[in-house]
């Protein structure tokens, strides 16, 4: 490329080069679009990947080292974008390290003075240095992503140790980095790759072993000093509610609210800083500050909610409990509860997400509803308060598409979350009278992210008579035009098909909810898009739910008789199911593999039971 002149467009040998990669890139973007829907997907991907390595090869001897070490590094990010994951791995930021041959990355998590000696042998003023700190970050990004992509819910032990071995290289590097202020892009990329990975652990119950590496990220937000502006004030102020999250899902409320009350410190004295320093502030900058205000406040409240009603054991008091029927009429605080919310918040939605969290439990799963656990009577009541002025609010105030912290209106997301919360609670008379206020919401909205929500309250709707068999009752009056639609199961709908489960097994077939129930959830699976099913966890307890259900049915049929078809009657509904059941787990990735194993056996007897006889 020299020969021709500057290394630049214009160049002949830069000018092929950039057209070879443009072509190859285009290519996988293209077939990355058509996905399963090109047949020869596999065939067609391995030539594109064929021809990116060709490309290499031929391109390096001709290309200064600058040049094409640049090049690697920009070709990979753009692979990134199409999540080509594991070829932007090999063939781009792996291509790049080759030249570190003394050492493997994965093998150095930990020891600072050989990742220096290792990857910056000329210190980091070197002109390259930040070309390499940027393979190694996103090179540790594609082995996340990497794992995702074969094992979503992280179920293998190998993903975890995976997981946690990137996490302690993505820390290594951001800690090597800290001093040098020029590399403040890549300590905020690290916090962000380190929130994404730590979030994806906490769901699957991590906490404990993720809270160092969200503690270091807060920390290193502090200590960079272009990111502890107010500019990135938003950013630290969701790292330090991470970390609260964590000490909540591991029994340590205490050392939360201690953490989210030292985050309130930090936020405060920026502010203090920010009101020295600049004159007149903008209408922005005062929504970043209320905005982290409120996050940290609503850690506070989680804790402080409770422990301000426990009373010692020793200590009595007659109780004077609100009746909270009697009390729904009249203005707010009508409950301590809601006294606390109006002295901490100034907003409805900021109460109104202080509920949430407040209610809120990582041990919790929507479809296993449990009443409160604690023996202690005020913890209960404390709970009661929280729905019931959950749903003053709701019912009081419209919902709204968008999420925001601080506004009046309520967000759409934390509406559906909240009748999931009454759900899980058994709070039957607030899930009744806020199902209808959300569902008319929902069927107003035309945009196919609302779907998924629909889809969830309707499986909801249907599995609460399977699971409670009694009368529903109604306590809070709901407006005669707050009515749901026609596609959602109303609460009227509720009391006229709820049938006893003891009326399902007395005949022997699936009742007429479980019925509906398959049905239903067949509808949501096969005619909806891969992006809007119904939430991973809920869809795979109900089917867990029908497969149970299923099982103890056609083995009761068994029991009765000399096989299935001395009931052909009762036997064909229970195989109706067991077929919807065996449709959807081919469509649901990540179901359990020994249900979808019982499933497709059985499945498979009766059917050859069937063309013998």
């Amino acid at each position: 490329a020299a020969f021709f002149g500057a290394v630049a467009p214009g160049n002949p040998v830069v000018d092929s080069l950039e057209a070879e990669l443009r072509d190859v890139l285009g290519f996988l973007r293209r077939l990355r679009g058509a996905g399963d829907a090109e047949p020869q997907w596999h065939e067609l991907h391995r030539r594109g990947a064929n021809t990116l390595f060709n490309i290499w090869i031929k391109y390096k001897p001709r290309l200064p080292d600058w040049y094409y070490n640049d090049k690697l590094l920009k070709v990979g990010d753009s692979l990134v974008q199409i999540k080509e994951y594991k070829l932007a791995l090999l063939q781009c930021y792996g291509r790049y390290l080759q030249q570190f041959l003394s050492v493997n990355p994965d093998d150095i998590t930990d020891d600072e003075n050989q990742f220096k000696t290792t990857f910056f042998p000329d210190g980091f003023r070197d002109k390259n240095a930040s070309l390499t700190f940027h393979a190694l970050q996103e090179r540790n990004v594609c082995i996340y992503q990497m794992v995702c992509s074969s094992d979503r819910n992280l179920q293998k032990q190998e993903s975890l140790q995976t997981c946690f071995k990137v996490l302690s290289s993505v820390r290594l590097t951001m800690q090597v980095a800290l001093p040098q202020q020029n590399l403040c892009w890549l300590i905020y990329n690290g916090t962000i790759h380190i929130y994404t990975i730590c979030r994806h652990l906490m769901m699957i119950g991590q906490s404990a072993k993720v809270l160092e590496y969200l503690l270091w990220a807060s920390v290193c937000m502090e200590l960079s000093i272009p990111l502890s502006s107010v500019d990135y004030l938003t950013w630290r102020a969701t790292l330090y509610t991470a970390v609260s999250q964590c000490y909540f899902d591991c029994q340590a409320g205490i050392h939360g609210e201690v953490f989210a009350r030292r985050g309130l410190i930090q936020i405060d004295e920026l502010k203090q800083l920010e009101d020295i320093s600049s004159s007149q502030k903008n209408s922005e900058t005062r929504k970043i500050f209320r905005e982290a205000t409120i996050k940290m406040s609503v850690m506070i409240f989680k804790r402080a909610v409770y422990e301000s009603r426990r009373k010692p054991k020793s200590y009595y008091q007659p109780k004077l409990k609100v009746n909270l029927k009697e009390a729904q009429n009249l203005p707010w605080p009508r409950t301590t509860t809601e006294q606390l919310l109006m002295e901490m918040f100034d907003s409805s939605a900021a109460q109104f997400l202080a509920i949430l969290e407040a209610l809120s439990d990582s041990s919790r799963r929507v479809l296993h509803p449990t009443p409160p656990v604690p023996d202690e009577p005020e913890i209960r009541d404390v709970i009661s308060e929280l729905f019931f002025a959950g749903l003053g609010i709701v019912s009081g105030n419209s919902i709204k598409n968008q999420k925001s912290v601080g506004e009046k209106k309520v967000s759409g997301e934390a509406a559906v979350k909240f009748v999931k919360l009454a759900f899980n609670y058994e709070e039957w008379d607030v899930f009744d009278s806020a199902i209808v206020f959300v569902t008319n919401f929902l069927q107003a909205q035309n945009d196919p992210r609302w779907k998924k929500a629909e889809m969830e309250l309707k499986l909801l709707i249907l599995m609460q008579p399977l699971l409670f068999s009694r009368k529903f009752r109604h306590g809070f009056p709901v407006s005669e035009n707050n009515t749901g639609g026609d596609n959602m199961p109303s609460v009227s709908d509720k009391k006229n098909t709820v049938r006893s489960e003891s009326d399902s097994l007395k005949y022997g077939e699936p009742s007429h909810d479980l019925l509906i129930l398959a049905t239903t959830v067949f509808s949501c699976v096969s005619t909806s898009k891969q992006n809007i099913l119904p939430d991973q966890e809920i869809l795979s307890d109900v089917l867990m739910f029908l497969w149970k259900e299923c099982k103890t049915g056609l083995q009761r049929i068994q029991m009765n008789g000399n096989g299935y078809f001395n009931h052909k009657y009762k036997a064909s509904k229970w195989i109706y199911v067991l077929w919807i059941l065996n449709e959807v787990i081919l469509n649901v990735a990540d179901t359990d593999v020994v249900m979808v194993a019982e499933i497709t056996l059985r499945l498979t007897a009766i059917l050859e039971n069937m063309a013998d006889s």
